[in-house]
C-alpha cells in the first residue's frame, strides 16, 4: 500500500474546508492563501487553488473584487458570500463530527471482543 497516496487523499478531502477557513477571516489573495496553507504544513499549489476558487465562485460561495496594485496587475481578493458562510458552517459542523468520531476510535483503550468462528 502506498502511504503517500493515502496521505494525499486525506489532505485533498479537507482542502476546500481549509481554504474556506482562511477566506472566512477576511478577504484573501490567492498567494496569501497558499502561504498560509504552507505555514500550516498543508501544501497547495496555485494550479490546484485557482480552479477550486473558480468552482466555489461559480457555485455562489465566493465573490471577489479587483484591487489595483503598485507593483503589477490588479489583484483579485476573494471573500465568502452569505451562501458561502452557510456552506462553511455546515462544513465546520461536519469536520467537528468527523474529528470527534476519528479521535474516539483512535483513542479508545479497550480492545474489541474476539471473533466467534462458529456458525451459531
Amino acid at each position: 500500500m502506498n502511504i503517500e497516496n493515502t496521505q494525499s487523499q486525506m489532505r485533498r478531502g479537507i482542502l476546500e474546508f481549509c481554504i474556506l477557513s482562511v477566506i472566512k477571516r477576511g478577504e484573501a489573495y490567492p498567494s496569501d492563501i497558499v502561504e498560509e496553507m504552507k505555514a500550516a504544513k498543508l501544501l497547495v499549489l496555485e494550479g490546484t487553488l485557482y480552479p477550486l476558487l473558480t468552482r466555489l465562485k461559480n457555485a455562489g460561495m465566493l465573490t471577489y473584487r479587483w484591487v489595483e496594485s503598485n507593483s503589477g496587475p490588479p489583484r483579485k481578493y476573494f471573500s465568502l458570500t452569505e451562501q458561502g458562510i452557510a456552506f462553511y458552517k455546515e462544513l465546520e459542523d461536519t469536520w467537528s463530527e468527523l474529528a470527534f468520531a476519528v479521535n474516539s476510535l483512535k483513542n479508545k483503550k479497550e480492545s474489541l471482543p474476539p471473533l466467534n468462528d462458529t456458525n451459531e
